[in-house]
């Protein structure tokens, strides 16, 4: 069984593909950041979740379900700028 459950996730969201989007993105900033940690570059943020799963996509969905992660659609972005 999936944690967090989907229907939660989608409660977070306006639709599948933002979900989808979301978490990919940043799933890949996850799995940067674990690439980077021996480096000591300090670039991208860590995960904001303490989780389990070692899989950077699980913990993106974790992220989403606690609501750590947020998002604008571009629409709004600009008209925050007017």
């Amino acid at each position: 069984m999936m944690y967090p459950p989907i229907e939660q996730l989608l409660e977070k969201v306006d639709s599948k593909f933002t979900l989808v989007s979301l978490s990919s993105k940043r799933g890949r900033q996850i799995n940067s950041y674990f690439s980077q940690l021996g480096e000591g570059l300090g670039s991208i943020v860590p995960p904001q979740v303490a989780s389990v799963s070692r899989k950077p996509l699980s913990i993106a969905l974790e992220e989403i379900a606690a609501d750590k992660i947020t998002y604008q659609r571009p629409d709004e972005v600009e008209e925050a700028i007017k």
